[in-house]
């Protein structure tokens, strides 16, 4: 987690670098913070996915177990 951290970081000073040089009303300024919100929202949605249960992990593990067999109907 730390390391989309440090990537949103570097997105801001690069998103700031670029609207004092090209103006806050460019396209290049627009397109840099438009990086920064895309790796916000990835970090945001990290933070909410549900840690994987027993089963889960287990069959991370042993995907050719009896229990972690998949069916389609």
């Amino acid at each position: 987690m730390s390391d989309i951290q440090d990537k949103i970081q570097d997105e801001l000073k690069e998103a700031r670098t670029v609207c004092d040089t090209e103006g806050s009303n460019s396209a290049e300024c627009a397109a840099a913070w438009d990086a920064v919100e895309e790796l916000q929202a990835e970090a945001s949605h990290q933070r909410q996915s549900k840690p994987k249960n027993s089963l889960e992990k287990y069959c991370d593990e042993n995907p050719d177990a009896d229990e972690c067999r998949v069916y389609d109907d």
